[in-house]
């Protein structure tokens, strides 16, 4: 019996980290791990991107072993050098989506009708829906069929705002990411600044940083059996 389950990980197409000159895109660390622990696990991965193509990439290091290995998997190259956008992929097909961050997110992720509808239809039919870092991004807006927001009334990590701060980057990101959720509904629960924080309320998963990445993508291993 197959017991393997499908998951696409959501990745960000924009690349300019406001008006500072300075170039983001999706966070590598934070796709890689959980591909590396969910393949392993037996679980096929698969990408999309909001504009599709190539994504553009952020925090890339080529001493991390794990980014070494999801980088040259030939299925990982191939989906990177032209992904899919989310308007052109069957949510029927996945038990689960994991919006992976990278700051790139918070321009195209929040409100985007295609990762709705792809985390909507998941999660409405006994998937699991996860995120990390600015992943969470991808659920501001998302509402399920009832009209009510995916996170309304569900603990949830995400980027925090001292993180954000941290960062040097309040002000330049569009919005901070734990007050919008809270704003729509979501009990926001950090942890301390850069240290690993993985909340689960039912089959919604979310991480607060980079250091999150691995430990969301065990609880959904978990969480899909």
């Amino acid at each position: 019996m197959d017991l393997s389950k499908r998951i696409v990980i959501a990745l960000t197409s924009h690349g300019e980290l406001g008006d500072t000159g300075r170039k983001t895109g999706f966070y590598v660390s934070e796709a890689a791990e959980p591909w590396e622990v969910l393949t392993a696990a037996g679980h096929e991965v698969e990408l999309v991107s909001v504009a599709g193509g190539r994504p553009p990439r952020d925090g890339e290091d080529p001493a991390d072993q794990s980014q070494q290995r999801f980088l040259a998997d030939p299925s990982v190259a191939r989906q990177l050098a032209d992904s899919p956008r989310p308007e052109d992929v069957d949510a029927s097909r996945f038990d689960a989506i994991l919006f992976a961050g990278g700051h790139g997110v918070m321009w195209d992720f929040p409100d985007n009708p295609a990762l709705g509808r792809l985390a909507r239809e998941i999660y409405e039919s006994g998937g699991v829906a996860a995120a990390v870092c600015h992943g969470p991004a991808g659920l501001v807006g998302v509402r399920l069929s009832d009209g009510s927001y995916l996170v309304s009334g569900k603990k949830v990590a995400a980027f925090t705002n001292a993180e954000e701060q941290a960062a040097g980057l309040v002000g330049v990101v569009p919005f901070l990411l734990a007050e919008r959720l809270g704003e729509q509904g979501a009990v926001h629960v950090p942890a301390a600044d850069f240290t690993a924080n993985v909340i689960q309320d039912g089959r919604l998963i979310t991480g607060q940083n980079p250091q999150s990445a691995r430990g969301v993508a065990e609880a959904m291993a978990r969480a899909l059996g």
